[in-house]
C-alpha cells in the first residue's frame, strides 16, 4: 500500500485557494514555539491563522506556562503575511491522566501517545468547528519523532460530521524541521528536551 504524501496534498489545497485568490482561515493546534515557528512562517503566507495552544499533557505547570510564553513571544516578534492570533486553552492535566489511564507503562510513541493525540486534537477540532474555521491541523507533524500517518488519520476522523476540514500536513518536508531549528536559534527560543508529559520526561 502506497503511503500518502501529505505535503503534496497540502500543496494542492494551497494552489487551488491561490488560484481563487482566497485566504482561508486555519485553526492551528500548537505544541510549542519551536515547532510552531516554521509552520507559522510557511502557512501564514496562505492562511489567516489562529494558533491554539492546548496541551494538558505537559508537566509540570511551570513548563506549560514557559512554553505558552515562548509561543506568544515568537508570534509577537515576527511579521506575518496574513494575521496570526494566539488562543491559549485551559490547563487541564487531569484530562490527560484520565485519557491515558492504564497506559502509563507504554513505550514512548505507543498507545499512550495515540490517546494523547486524540485528546488534544479532539479539542482543537471541536473549537475550530464551533468558531467557524475553514481548516484545522497541528504542528505536531513537524517532529521527526511523531507518526505523521497516525496524526493525520486521527485528525481526519475527528473532522467527520463537522463543518471544519482537516488540513493534511507533514511539516518536516521542505526542510521544515531544519528551518524550525534555524528560527529557534534566531529568536533564542526555549527548546525543551522532552515531549511534555511526565512519562516522556522520565525517559529523557
Amino acid at each position: 500500500m502506497n503511503r500518502r504524501n501529505y505535503q503534496k496534498e497540502l500543496d494542492h489545497i494551497i494552489e487551488e485557494k491561490q488560484q481563487k485568490q482566497e485566504v482561508p482561515t486555519l485553526f492551528l493546534h500548537a505544541c510549542c514555539a519551536p515547532c510552531s515557528s516554521y509552520c507559522l512562517e510557511y502557512l501564514s503566507q496562505f492562511f489567516a491563522i489562529t494558533v491554539f495552544y492546548y496541551n494538558p499533557n505537559i508537566s509540570p505547570k511551570e513548563e506549560y506556562v514557559r512554553r505558552t510564553e515562548e509561543l506568544r513571544r515568537f508570534a509577537s516578534e515576527v511579521t506575518f503575511t496574513h494575521p496570526v492570533k494566539i488562543l491559549v486553552g485551559a490547563y487541564e492535566p487531569m484530562r490527560f491522566y484520565e485519557a491515558v489511564r492504564g497506559l502509563e507503562d507504554e513505550p514512548e510513541g505507543g498507545e499512550r501517545c495515540t490517546e494523547c493525540f486524540k485528546l488534544r486534537l479532539s479539542k482543537a477540532v471541536s473549537e475550530a468547528d464551533a468558531r467557524g474555521f475553514d481548516y484545522v491541523t497541528t504542528t505536531l507533524t513537524i517532529s521527526p519523532l511523531k507518526d505523521v500517518e497516525r496524526l493525520n488519520r486521527i485528525g481526519e476522523a475527528l473532522c467527520e460530521h463537522t463543518n471544519v476540514t482537516w488540513l493534511p500536513s507533514d511539516f518536516k518536508k521542505k526542510n521544515g524541521y531544519l528551518r524550525s531549528i534555524e528560527l529557534s536559534k534566531e529568536h533564542d527560543l526555549y527548546r525543551q528536551d522532552y515531549c511534555g508529559c511526565i512519562f516522556s520526561k522520565k525517559k529523557a
